[in-house]
């Protein structure tokens, strides 16, 4: 049985959300996982009382502490030994749990995993992933923050550990992996992706395809962009920032008349099936890669849904053994 750790008291809708999202993933599973609410006892247990699940598969371990949004990553793990963040890390470390999900303080957890978990043997540093929708599905974004300063043996390192993920978790065989850069040629760049380029040309175990331009990523042109966390977090953060706005204006201008409105009802269907396409509910976290156990970071906003997509998550890549995958890369 699998067990996964999940922070009760991170995120803007915790616990109600958080304990929410457990209890329905225990009803979606039916015997495969069992869940370790990690926090505050009285709140947690609190939230608990309003559904009926099974008892034998749900256990709340106490952490008094909170690390908050606002909290310095590095002083809050050292000083907040008993905050949910590092317990539920602990449990991960001694083998009580094979995953841990969060949607608290990312700073915090990215350098409590680093420290508590470990890195994988050989990885020189764990990397930030997401999964960003594109015109035909999504693209798995390598590192999306983790590590604003790279050498390019890192990125080298982000491209296998990418490839890897998305060939067990979206079921891609032999995924296409691009380079972040100013442009297409293979000269372009600076020093940084023109020396990572050189070296993931030389791999013979990935499928690379050369640099992507900012402006083809939403395109199918790559499954694994890989580039520093400096990039690549302006890229998740612009590209949450441009959809909101998107579909905010074309809301506002549907129903800016009454011959908007009469179209807009006429492409509800199609309307709702695009907005479907670009949720990432379903598709769980960003998971740290390169560390001895998974970590993932859910949304700060996660609800219920979001973290059942995660639990889910969890539960296809312990299984898909990625770890020992990585390991043997």
């Amino acid at each position: 049985m699998n067990v996964i750790a999940l922070d009760a008291m991170g995120g803007d809708n915790a616990p109600f959300e958080i304990v929410k999202g457990a209890v329905e993933s225990l009803k979606n599973n039916k015997s495969d996982i069992t869940i370790l609410l990690v926090g505050i006892e009285n709140k947690i247990e609190a939230e608990l009382a309003k559904y009926t699940y099974d008892k034998t598969r749900m256990k709340v371990v106490g952490a008094s502490e909170v690390i908050g949004t606002d909290e310095v990553p590095t002083v809050a793990i050292k000083n907040k030994k008993d905050s949910s963040i590092v317990v539920g890390l602990t449990l991960v470390k001694e083998g009580k749990a094979k995953a841990f999900v969060s949607a608290g303080n990312t700073g915090a957890l990215l350098t409590g995993a680093t420290v508590i978990v470990g890195r994988i043997k050989g990885i020189e540093r764990p990397a930030l992933g997401t999964l960003i929708p594109n015109k035909k599905g999504f693209y798995f974004l390598m590192d999306a923050g983790a590590n604003v300063d790279c050498k390019p043996s890192y990125l080298v390192q982000f491209a296998k550990m990418g490839a890897i993920y998305v060939e067990n978790m979206q079921n891609i065989k032999n995924p296409r992996v691009g380079i972040v850069n100013i442009g297409v040629e293979r000269e372009k760049g600076n020093a940084l992706t023109k020396e990572a380029h050189e070296l993931l040309a030389q791999q013979t175990n990935i499928h690379f395809v050369g640099n992507v331009e900012a402006r083809d990523l939403p395109s199918d042109v790559a499954d694994v962009i890989v580039c520093d966390g400096f990039v690549g977090n302006v890229i998740l953060k612009y590209t949450e920032g441009f959809g909101t706005a998107i579909l905010s204006l074309v809301k506002e201008e549907l129903m800016s008349s009454t011959l908007s409105k009469i179209g807009a009802l006429l492409a509800s269907k199609a309307f709702k099936n695009i907005k479907r396409r670009f949720d990432y509910s379903d598709v769980g976290g960003a998971p740290f890669l390169g560390l001895k156990s998974l970590v993932v970071k859910a949304h700060g906003s996660a609800k219920a849904r979001d973290i059942v997509g995660a639990i889910n998550q969890c539960s296809l890549f312990i299984e898909s053994d990625i770890i020992n995958k990585i390991q043997n890369d």
